[in-house]
């Protein structure tokens, strides 16, 4: 499974990158975040717990997993290994880049997706990436840039 999800938002990369990796403030601005627990902090990040809500109309499906997090300020990036939860062993990259007049924010899942035999590959590539990967990280990327623009109003 790979998606790739992008956003501009016209605001400083620096400003941008702090927002994008300060995952425990999310759920302040986020609502679909329900919650983002440290569970380990290292120098350059840690074990975070993160747990969203995936909306079907009326309906609220709850998603969890935790990642081993790695902040990589120098390369604008954040990559996250998910360790626990039903997408153990994703991969996930946040880049950021500045452009002339804004950041491109681009995520990226890759995922060989759950051991289940037979079906796992198919959930991952028909259900898990495009119904609940791609949506979580859109609107993600949206209260992302919301936040970030809302902080630093075009001139």
């Amino acid at each position: 499974m790979h998606t790739v999800d992008r956003i501009g938002i016209a605001a400083p990369l620096e400003r941008v990158f702090e927002i994008a990796s300060d995952v425990e403030r999310w759920p302040t601005f986020l609502p679909h975040y329900r919650w983002v627990r440290m569970l380990e902090r290292r120098e350059s990040g840690g074990v975070v717990e993160m747990a969203a809500w995936r909306p079907f109309g009326f309906f609220r499906y709850p998603t969890w997993w935790v990642s081993e997090m790695e902040v990589a300020p120098e390369r604008h990036e954040v990559r996250y290994r998910h360790i626990r939860g039903i997408t153990k062993r994703m991969d996930v990259v946040w880049r950021l880049t500045a452009r002339e007049a804004d950041v491109e924010v681009t995520i990226v899942h890759e995922w060989a997706g759950p051991s289940w035999p037979l079906m796992g590959r198919l959930a991952a590539n028909l259900v898990i990436g495009p119904v609940f990967i791609h949506t979580i990280a859109t609107r993600t990327l949206l209260g992302v840039k919301r936040e970030a623009e809302a902080q630093c109003p075009a001139s």
